[in-house]
């Protein structure tokens, strides 16, 4: 996912940058859409006492009526399907189709409407997600995902002249062993904050920086991320319904560069949202970071433990969404 941000005449525009490069989008934004006005972990960090609930509106019935009538999970749940499906529990983190559902079950305005628990989730429901995937993408059931981090075959760039803000390029990572955001355990949750701790202090150059935990940041620390527009928060209905927020904020946090330029937001709705971000209309710069640091995201994660990204090849970089699994960078 690409955002570029672009003034003109002193009002926000949009428009699109086409690259020569697969997959990646480059839209005019006027603003991160993760701009944050508050952290919501309460003066302590605590804990709230009933974070290891979430709806899991289709749990224990024995076929869910699903409120999103004209989402994707309304054409391919049927009642076949369910009875096959619903009580099988996925090995990484016992989720089951019924939470995967859950958000089109609980909302009536899902187009959507299904989250996977971890990679097995993929797997054994397969007989829904890959409908659904296949549906959404357009692709057929023999579709492969293609992956290209070659910054040499960008062409061309952003005139230094257009009126653009600024760049910002992201992408989702997840790696082996661990559930996926919707399905994550606390002790696996906790782990991979752990694991990923580790790996940042492997960083050098200009990625080197900095981890702020979420469970009780400063109030100087918070503000200063808030202004950076920085920080995920809290709060978002559809993360609920999905278990994306038990044990908030416990085992999330951001780390960035001292420059400010390159972001891994962890344990929010994917693993590891890894962002690369400048002034400016330099996409190939932005893109080139990028790059570098997934990269060095992958490789000090694999030498710290011997975990590498979950990568699947029809799929491509597994995510909770599977609106973002296959085309993506």
């Amino acid at each position: 996912e690409a955002v570029v941000s672009t003034q003109s005449t002193g009002s926000f525009s949009r428009t699109v940058v086409v690259m020569l490069l697969k997959s990646c989008f480059v839209v005019a934004s006027s603003m991160w859409r993760y701009a944050a006005a508050a952290c919501a972990t309460g003066a302590a960090g605590y804990v709230a006492a009933n974070s290891n609930l979430f709806s899991g509106a289709a749990e224990g019935k024995p076929f869910p009526e699903i409120k999103s009538t004209h989402s994707l999970v309304a054409k391919h749940v049927t009642k076949e399907k369910w009875d096959k499906l619903s009580g099988i529990q996925t090995a990484t983190s016992g989720f089951t189709l019924g939470q995967a559902i859950s958000c089109a079950v609980e909302f009536d305005n899902q187009h959507c409407g299904i989250y996977a628990g971890d990679y097995d989730s993929y797997q054994d429901f397969a007989d829904v997600f890959d409908p659904i995937i296949q549906e959404y993408h357009g692709i057929t059931a023999e579709a492969k995902h293609t992956s290209d981090m070659d910054v040499s075959k960008i062409q061309g760039n952003v005139h230094p002249d257009a009126p653009v803000k600024s760049v910002r390029i992201r992408v989702g990572r997840s790696f082996n062993g661990f559930g996926l955001s919707p399905g994550i355990t606390r002790q696996q949750r906790l782990d991979l904050e752990k694991l990923l701790i580790s790996a940042f202090s492997n960083f050098e150059g200009d990625l080197k920086g900095n981890y702020y935990p979420l469970l009780g940041m400063e109030e100087s620390v918070r503000k200063q991320l808030v202004d950076d527009h920085f920080l995920f928060v809290s709060g978002d209905p559809n993360l609920i319904s999905a278990g994306m927020e038990r044990d908030w904020p416990e085992g999330r946090g951001i780390f960035h560069n001292e420059a400010k330029t390159f972001l891994v937001w962890v344990n929010e709705e994917d693993q590891t949202r890894i962002i690369s971000m400048q002034k400016g209309g330099d996409v190939k710069a932005v893109f080139e970071r990028l790059a570098r640091a997934i990269k060095a995201v992958q490789d000090s994660v694999k030498e710290k433990s011997g975990k590498d990204f979950l990568f699947d090849e029809k799929y491509g970089y597994i995510h909770s969404c599977p609106t973002r699994d296959h085309p993506t960078t």
